[in-house]
Formats: C-alpha cells, structure tokens, sequence
C-alpha cells in the first residue's frame, strides 16, 4: 500500500529535553482494514487522525513501542486496589469518537492543570476534531461517567487482533481515582473479552515520566531494535 508522506523533518523532540526527532506522518490512500492496522501496530506504529508515524530519530533509540499481553495480563497489587476503589462506580460507553464542547473543556483542562501542554493555547474543535475524531481506522471512543458527570475519554484505535491506546485525558479533579490507571485495566478487560490479543499502549520512554509508567503493565514487551521483546518486571 502506498502511502503519502505529508510531512518529515527534524524537530525538537516532545518527550526527552535537547534531543532532536524525526516523525515522518504519512497518510494512507483509504481507510485500513482491522488486518492491516494489525500490521501497522507490529511494525511500532501509531496513528493520528487520518496520519500513520513511526519515530525514526536520527541519534536516538528512546522511544520503544510497547504492547500489553491480554490473556496473560496479571494487575500488579496497586493496580488491583485502582480497580476495587472505582468498579461499579465509574460507567463506562464505548461509541464512535466525537467532538463537544464538554470534551473540549475536560481535554483543555487535563493538559494545563497537569502540565502537558507545550503552549497556552487551548486546542479548539477543528485540532481535536484532526487528532481524535477523524480517523483512517476504526476507532473507538471510551467515556468514563460517575453518575451522569463525564470525568475521562480515551480513543482506542480496533484491529482484528490488537487495539491501540491513542489517548486518554481525564478530570483533574478526579486524580484521586487513578482514571489512566483504571482506564488502562478496563480497556484491557475489555479487549478480554473481544478475545484480542494485544494492547498497545504506545511509545515507552524510560527516562519520561509522561511515558515511562506504561513499563508498569505485565507481562509486555517493547519492541527493541526493531524486533518484539519480552521484559521482565524490574
């Protein structure tokens, strides 16, 4: 399949401060289907919107793709009292992603109060309708409710073996629940019972704190040096 390359330059790396990244984004000719999405999450690719990327770093080999095992996944002690402290309290709804002012605002506030914005300016419909609504898979959009307040969303991309975290943002006044923590156990769960065999929960960078607790979930593996490797919990 031929895809269109829309942009590859050197830039500034998001995630490790004064290195340099390549991420050439390249756009398919159609949509993919779930078997060819499988293929784009083995070779360590992400999506966003309509984009595939894969990191492709001059000098540096931080960035390791990594997916979670499903029918194996054993929750760690914490990660079981997580998901006591919100089971049969937090609602979940799986549907098509959209775009709200009610999504905006919970997304803009995620990413100020927490830090992870790299300007001041809040994304408006038009960005997050690019990022997170359209698509060039089939993707899913998960919302987590108490009672009828939403307080997280996450957008799950679906192939026919594999599902693919590509984002989650939360209420910051519900810190207190773990939402990232929960959000992950329920969507593994739920890749459970679609009998999948992976959850990739995209790039882990050691040395990012933004990214390095995925490395928390066992068993997985990371993809290193191009090929899938088990990794022992440390």
């Amino acid at each position: 399949m031929l895809f269109r390359v829309v942009w590859d330059q050197m830039e500034a790396c998001p995630y490790l401060p004064d290195k340099v990244a390549r991420l050439p984004l390249r756009v398919p000719p159609r949509l993919l289907t779930a078997e060819e999405l499988d293929i784009r999450l083995e070779l360590g690719e992400r999506r966003s919107g309509r984009m595939v990327y894969r990191t492709q770093c001059p000098s540096c080999s931080a960035c390791e793709p990594l997916r979670v095992s499903v029918p194996r996944f054993q929750p760690s002690a914490s990660q079981r009292r997580t998901w006591r402290r919100n089971d049969g309290v937090v609602r979940l709804e799986v549907g098509p992603p959209e775009v709200s002012e009610e999504r905006l605002a919970l997304y803009n506030r995620h990413k100020m109060e927490r830090g992870l914005s790299r300007t001041d300016e809040p994304l408006g419909a038009t960005g997050y309708r690019a990022w997170l609504v359209d698509t060039c898979v089939d993707s899913k959009e998960f919302r987590y409710f108490v009672g009828d307040k939403l307080i997280g969303v996450s957008i799950l991309d679906l192939g026919r073996t594999g599902a693919s975290s590509v984002y989650h943002y939360f209420d910051p006044d519900e810190a207190r629940r773990s939402l990232g923590v929960y959000s992950v156990l329920r969507e593994i769960a739920w890749c459970a019972e679609l009998g999948l065999d992976w959850y990739y929960l995209g790039l882990y960078v050691r040395d990012c704190v933004h990214l390095a607790y995925k490395g928390g979930y066992h068993p997985h593996q990371r993809r290193i040096a191009g090929v899938w490797t088990d990794v022992a919990p440390e």
